[in-house]
């Protein structure tokens, strides 16, 4: 992961947004951790990131783990063809 401090990305954002399609860049403030810059390649890039942080996907995912922890989940063999 690269790092940068925030008056270098300010001044040359449009670099650093290409660089963040191939890299993460931890921005800094004062010499510390402010924020992570991450580029996408593609819009379904964009789709997964949003996906994998949106609260209610999380928390179905989350029970449907549990679920499967305690026996409750259904196994692919069993479901309708």
């Amino acid at each position: 992961m690269r790092q940068a401090a925030l008056a270098e990305v300010k001044d040359d954002l449009s670099r650093f947004l290409r660089l963040a399609a191939t890299q993460e860049i931890l921005i800094t403030r004062h010499g510390k951790p402010a924020g992570v810059l991450i580029g996408f390649e593609s819009e379904d890039d964009w789709f997964d990131y949003r996906l994998e942080h949106h609260p209610e996907f999380l928390r179905r995912v989350a029970e449907a783990r549990e679920a499967l922890r305690t026996g409750r989940g259904v196994r692919l063999e069993d479901l309708p063809s």
